[in-house]
């Protein structure tokens, strides 16, 4: 017996030595130069092949170096999201690694070199690694820390620094290399490691990292810190003059962390805290670490979407709940992320997905009556909203569908660096989180909960799988989750499910569903009397259409979904009434809400708009349009004008056909109407019946964009008698329009091509545009405009269809000009670069025939350019003209706020002219649509 227990104790021994000893060991002295923002590093890797394959090359991650260009994966991710502040940094600032010699145990010179990323080092033993053979390989070299303001890790402005991959780290190898560019994603795949770090620097830095500290040594002004840890996947550090990481000592673990505490009373952050770990270890399984350093940084890089956007003075939530919600989303992932090896950029999906899910968790246990907006949910005139009755975990699958709504939905089990920033940052981890919800609902039983506990135990601190998880869970019951892994998480196939009819026989009720996507997955079944539920199950997927027949039981209307456990894609065909004239009732609200399925709504708001000649006017909208687009929408806008005294306004209708993962996804179609004044007690009506063809990359994160546009264009204008010319007053213009577009910050091209038919004349014209943003921070904007009449039959001596050098007559109504009748005062020198794009005025301002331009800036100093721009215009009984002109243009918003100073052109030097200051161009948008493309542009 005694000889039993010896054996297993050795065994045992030999386990924990060998999962102790098996793991990589890293190795790191340090020192910090603050002057010149440098790290000096030599650096010992005893790389262990646990693998059954022989090793000839190791593969090393320098994310620190992905700083050091601007054609790196990260400079180019920069760019793709238009944070252009990289690009435009000084040398010094952005960062660099400088790999003085890679070295075997013998300090023998290895063959080394970097790939074209420039962020991964292949590295070359002198004689290949066995499978369970140990290599040590030694590094020197010098780390040039960026500025922080690209990712929030770098130098600070104060002084301070906050280190994350700041070190050179060997990638995972599970039977292929795992190496990844930095693409500024937070997901660096490092293996489990032992790491060591010797780090000396000025003696007034506290330095803060979850590594254990296992001394700290002082001389000549200096601090010499000893840092330690087993089984770590990453060393973050902090070094601060100035402590900002408070300490809350809980039962199990000792937590730093620098999150704003909104002011809250001390014990009751620490109750908080508490209160999160031992309910995250409940459902997982034990912290494996002394500590956990939960940073304010951490928390910006993955907020609490909705409740970051709040400013400080609004608190709408009963105090200590936005602190609990903020320390819950970080500290949930700093302890996934620190436990669970999951390939983060390739199986990102379950990572995020699980940190939403055990947030929604522990919302619905401590918070069950949250509502979305906190306490507004009780202030008259907000109550009655749909939005202030949503609960707070109602945000998950309600962001998910903005993206699936405006078609840019993608698979969970896209690469992450795949994914456009909205789905990275938001849409994947909520539509994960709702999924397994969504799931844990279907099986019951708690099935997901000890699934998830057996693989928290089985894989923590190991190298580990999705489809692990997938296999452990599939164990545990006899339902087929296939539509699960294979359906919800492995594409992007939407969830829709219609109650199509339903017929009365008897004591029954056959109820028809039809299945809109092409898909499997389950959906629960509602039997309703008013708001009570009388009878609910569960209903497997199906292709098409299926019948039920149910027992009436009362009941006097069915819902699908009615406990919203599936995020699904429309849900107001889930409701339907077993009689009455109406399938819903009709709802009318005051300003827009979100989307209540149980209601036909229509939502009434004020707008206001101007026009010199109308003034300020007013009135109702009335619209269908909630926050989520729809495929149907209307809209109706009758207004007053405050200045001509008549009633102005329009209205439109417009339906959207979406198509998913094809390079057709939209057709839109639809008309519209509108009457406003072109001039003093002159009105224009503009009937407009249009199409929209449009094509894109099946990669989303691509801005390549085809549009074939077709429309038909009807005006009918008052004549305006005081002009010596009369114009046309009514028309009709058939319009062709193709374009291609692809919009980047580095190059940009867009090219226009139109074909117009009229009564009175036939043209074409065409506009391509470039811009280029150089290396050197040079800027080169190019602009082409050509076009030519095919036919003008306008013999009237006006200049109303033909091209314009500076300022269109827009006989269309498509250009928002505030005072568009002008020739003096400030709204005439309003500009819209259109057809001949000048910003000086001639005598010969229009083209009859032809008319080709060239606009030309570039910048000298940031937002200071300096334009020019020459053409040939063409006109009847005038021939051929050439013009020029010059300027400075501030560009203080591109394409929404600019000054152009005209300086020299075909008039002379400008600024000796009279009236200079009405020479002076300006663009102004006041449109909210296209002021949210600012916005817009960096997640979409």
């Amino acid at each position: 017996m005694k000889n039993a227990v010896t054996s297993v104790l050795c065994l045992l021994c030999f386990l924990v030595c060998d999962g102790l000893f098996s793991q990589h060991e890293i190795s790191i002295n340090a020192e910090l130069d603050t002057k010149e923002h440098l790290i000096q590093i030599k650096q010992k890797i005893v790389y262990h092949n646990t693998s059954n394959a022989t090793l000839d090359t190791i593969y090393f991650l320098d994310w620190n170096n992905a700083f050091s260009k601007k054609t790196t994966p990260l400079a180019k991710r920069f760019a793709e999201n238009f944070q252009s502040n990289f690009h435009f940094e000084r040398s010094h600032n952005r960062g660099r690694t400088l790999l003085h010699s890679v070295s075997n145990e013998a300090f023998a010179t290895l063959q080394w070199k970097r790939g074209d990323e420039l962020d991964m080092i292949k590295a070359v033993p002198d004689q290949p690694i066995a499978p369970g053979e140990s290599y040590t390989f030694h590094l020197i070299y010098e780390v040039k820390l960026p500025d922080a303001k690209f990712t929030r890790f770098g130098h600070l402005k104060n002084g301070d620094y906050n280190l994350k991959y700041w070190f050179i780290s060997p990638a995972v190898f599970d039977g292929t290399w795992k190496h990844y560019s930095h693409k500024n994603l937070n997901d660096l795949y490092m293996p489990p490691s032992t790491i060591n770090i010797q780090l000396k620097a000025p003696e007034y830095y506290y330095v803060t990292s979850d590594l254990d500290l296992e001394n700290e040594s002082f001389g000549n002004g200096f601090k010499t810190t000893f840092l330690q840890g087993e089984n770590r996947n990453a060393a973050t550090l902090y070094l601060q003059q100035e402590n900002a990481f408070e300490v809350i000592i809980t039962d199990d673990v000792e937590v730093h962390t620098s999150i704003d505490d909104k002011g809250l009373y001390p014990p009751l952050k620490a109750i908080q805290i508490d209160r999160i770990i031992k309910y995250l270890e409940n459902e997982l399984g034990p912290y494996p670490f002394q500590k956990m350093v939960i940073s304010d940084e951490d928390y910006k890089l993955d907020p609490a979407y909705g409740l970051n956007q709040l400013p400080s003075f609004i608190r709408p939530f009963p105090d200590g709940f936005q602190y609990d919600i903020e320390q819950l989303k970080t500290i949930t992932g700093v302890f996934i992320k620190n436990t669970l090896n999951v390939n983060p950029r390739e199986e990102h999906w379950f990572l995020s997905s699980l940190q939403i899910y055990l947030m929604m968790k522990y919302t619905d246990t401590y918070y069950p009556d949250m509502k979305i907006v906190g306490n507004l949910s009780r202030v008259w005139g907000l109550k009655w909203f749909h939005a202030a009755q949503l609960n707070f975990n109602d945000q998950y699958p309600f962001l998910y569908l903005n993206s699936a709504r405006l078609n840019l939905d993608q698979a969970l089990s896209t690469p992450r660096d795949s994914l456009i920033k909205f789905n990275s940052e938001i849409a994947s981890g909520y539509k994960g989180g709702t999924g397994l919800n969504y799931l844990d609902q279907y099986i019951g039983e708690d099935v997901l909960s000890e699934s998830l506990k057996e693989f928290y135990q089985e894989y923590a601190l190991k190298l580990a799988s999705a489809e692990s998880f997938e296999k452990n869970i599939k164990s545990k019951t006899e339902k087929n989750l296939d539509w699960f892994f294979e359906e919800y998480v492995g594409s992007n196939k939407i969830i829709d499910y219609k109650i199509s009819d339903i017929k009365r026989e008897n004591d029954s009720i056959q109820i028809t569903i039809k299945n809109k996507s092409e898909n499997s997955m389950p959906f629960p079944l509602y039997g309703m009397n008013k708001d009570n539920i009388i009878y609910s199950t569960w209903q497997e997927g199906f292709d098409s259409t299926k019948t039920f027949t149910l027992p009436a039981y009362g009941i006097d209307r069915f819902a699908i979904d009615y406990n919203q456990m599936m995020p699904e894609y429309n849900k107001r065909n889930n409701y339907r009434k077993v009689s009455g004239l109406f399938k819903k009732p009709l709802q009318v609200r005051v300003l827009q809400d979100v989307e209540d399925p149980r209601y036909h709504q229509t939502f009434v708001m004020p707008i206001f708009e101007y026009n010199l000649y109308d003034g300020l006017t007013v009135g109702p909208r009335l619209y269908n349009k909630t926050v989520l687009t729809k495929n149907f929408q209307y809209k109706l806008d009758p207004q007053y004008g405050l200045t001509s005294n008549t009633i102005v306004g329009g209205g439109s209708l417009r339906y959207t056909l979406n198509f998913q993962n094809q390079e057709l996804y939209l057709i839109n179609f639809g008309t519209s109407y509108n009457r406003f004044s072109y001039n003093t007690d002159l009105f224009f009506n503009r009937f407009n019946l249009w199409s929209t063809i449009a094509f894109r990359e099946k990669n989303l994160r691509s801005n390549k964009r085809r549009y074939i546009n077709l429309r038909n264009v009807y005006i009918n204008r008052d004549i305006d008698l005081d002009i010596v010319i009369p114009e046309e007053p009514n028309y009709n213009v058939l319009n062709l329009q193709y374009v291609y577009s692809n919009t980047n910050l580095i190059d940009y091209f867009r090219f226009k091509f139109d074909y117009e038919l009229s009564d009175k004349f036939q043209k074409v014209h065409s506009t391509i545009e470039y811009r280029k943003l150089f290396l050197s921070n040079r800027q080169l904007n190019l602009r082409l405009f050509a076009g030519a009449f095919l036919e003008n039959n306008d013999r009237s001596g006006s200049d109303y269809f033909s091209f314009a050098l500076d300022r269109p007559t827009d006989y269309l109504f498509d250009y928002n000009y505030y005072g568009r009748s002008e020739d003096t005062g400030l709204f005439s020198q309003q500009l819209i670069i259109a057809e001949g794009g000048f910003k000086s005025k001639f005598d010969t301002a229009f083209a009859n025939r032809w008319i080709t331009t060239l606009n030309a800036s570039t910048n000298i100093w940031r937002w200071i350019l300096v334009y020019g721009d020459m053409g040939l215009v063409n006109n009847r009984d005038l021939g051929t003209q050439a013009f020029f002109d010059s300027g400075v243009r501030l560009n203080l918003v591109a394409d929404f706020f600019e000054l152009y100073f005209p300086l020299y052109s075909s008039n002379g030097w400008e600024p000796g002219l009279d009236r200079y200051d009405q020479k002076i161009r300006f663009i102004v948008t006041l449109s909210p649509d296209t002021l949210l493309k600012l916005f817009t542009r960096r997640w979409y």
